[in-house]
């Protein structure tokens, strides 16, 4: 750092640095102490997340000896993600405490709770926390790693005005956030409405079926394919997005397995992908003439091309009427998905080729555009999070001028 402030050891600017305790299932109860965990820290936030909130009784916190969690302290969790994300207790009205992989950190009067909260969010920060990571498939820090992080102590003074400087900045940015979240809602849905006017109306005319009467479905479910560092694209359920197919994650599989692998059948540009769980009834098109090579919760519907549009089929899919239906087949209390033999069975209504063709061109032109919309509300997501890595870093490095005496 470029400042010329007092740096310190983590550990050393703490009057209690201590982990969380350990809490078996067994010593949780459905009331009382509230039991904090790694999953309620957000990055330089808590999450409350009240409909899971787990907790132990008083009882047994007096028998385990549990350390309680006091508003204004820190807490960091030592494990992903990412690995020493940081929160500040808030002023809660009930007691708490926490749970085993996170340090609970209570700092001295010479550093203040925010300050810590502020540094825990700058690139400085997270270079230092990755200089002390360890675990080569699961990455995480020990406390006493923790402990040797290195943390700058400037005068109370000076954190208090970068403190309220970095306020403004975040503040502002929230704003301009929740306006660009708010946009980009308002986008996908017109999509969503137009697609809703449409399918939830079907015409006189229409005619109505079930999806396995003029579909082929090629189903590629639970089959998993070596993967390799390079070769032939793998496509997945995680690449099928409401819409269209994402790129990442790039997987790979040898090219010789193609033959022996893609037996049920061989998709077309155009086909529409269907994920039959975690997510269920994500809708996308395959989009390229390469050989790709599908597995896991994917089925492809190759549609007769006298009766149903591919892209139409995709639109007719996304709209709010097919994916109720789709969703009122489904089954599993935590992740939901749907049988083959039950989604074949879904009725669906269209009308004639060209009338089809029609709504297509409608709702492409509106896509587009919302695409468009999306791109940039999404760039100044992206732009906003800059600006804040950005203050903080030249704070950290002394460029904010005239700031600190």
């Amino acid at each position: 750092m470029k400042n010329n402030w007092p740096i310190k050891k983590l550990e050393e600017v703490c009057d209690v640095f201590a982990d969380g305790d350990w809490i078996e299932k067994k010593d949780q109860s459905a009331n009382g102490i509230r039991l904090i965990q790694t999953g309620n820290i957000g990055n330089g936030h808590f999450l409350d997340r009240n409909k899971k909130a787990r907790y132990i009784s008083e009882s047994t916190f007096k028998r385990l000896r549990c350390t309680e969690v006091l508003p204004g302290d820190c807490l960091l969790s030592r494990l992903p993600d990412p690995v020493g994300r940081a929160a500040l207790i808030p002023d809660a009205k009930e007691k708490m405490i926490t749970a085993v992989d996170c340090t609970i950190m209570r700092f001295k009067k010479d550093i203040l709770p925010k300050w810590f909260i502020y540094y825990s969010l700058s690139p400085e920060y997270q270079s230092e926390i990755n200089k002390a990571v360890t675990g080569a498939t699961r990455q995480r820090i020990s406390r006493s790693n923790l402990g040797l992080v290195d943390i700058p102590a400037p005068p109370v003074s000076d954190q208090r005005r970068l403190i309220s400087i970095f306020d403004g900045v975040f503040e502002k940015a929230a704003k301009a956030k929740e306006n660009a979240q708010k946009n980009l809602q308002n986008a996908r849905e017109l999509l969503e409405s137009y697609l809703q006017n449409i399918f939830a109306n079907p015409g006189n005319d229409w005619e109505r079926s079930n999806l396995e009467d003029h579909i082929k479905f090629i189903d590629y479910r639970g089959r998993t394919p070596e993967k390799t560092e390079s070769g032939m694209r793998l496509i997945t359920a995680k690449n099928v997005k409401n819409g269209y197919l994402q790129d990442e994650p790039r997987e790979y599989v040898h090219p010789s397995i193609y033959k022996t692998w893609m037996t049920r059948g061989i998709p077309k540009m155009g086909d529409v992908l269907f994920t039959t769980e975690a997510p269920l009834a994500n809708v996308a098109q395959l989009n390229t003439e390469e050989k790709v090579v599908f597995s896991q919760r994917i089925i492809i519907f190759q549609p007769v091309p006298n009766k149903l549009d591919q892209t139409f089929l995709k639109y007719l899919l996304l709209s709010k009427p097919i994916q109720e239906r789709i969703h009122g087949k489904s089954t599993g209390a935590t992740v939901k998905g749907i049988k083959a033999r039950w989604l074949k069975k879904i009725p669906i209504e269209f009308p004639a080729l060209d009338q089809q063709c029609e709504i297509v061109k409608k709702l492409d032109l509106l896509s587009a555009e919302t695409k468009k919309l999306e791109v940039i509300y999404q760039q100044k997501l992206s732009d906003l999070e800059e600006l804040k890595k950005s203050v903080l870093h030249k704070a950290f490095n002394g460029e904010l001028a005239g700031v600190c005496s």
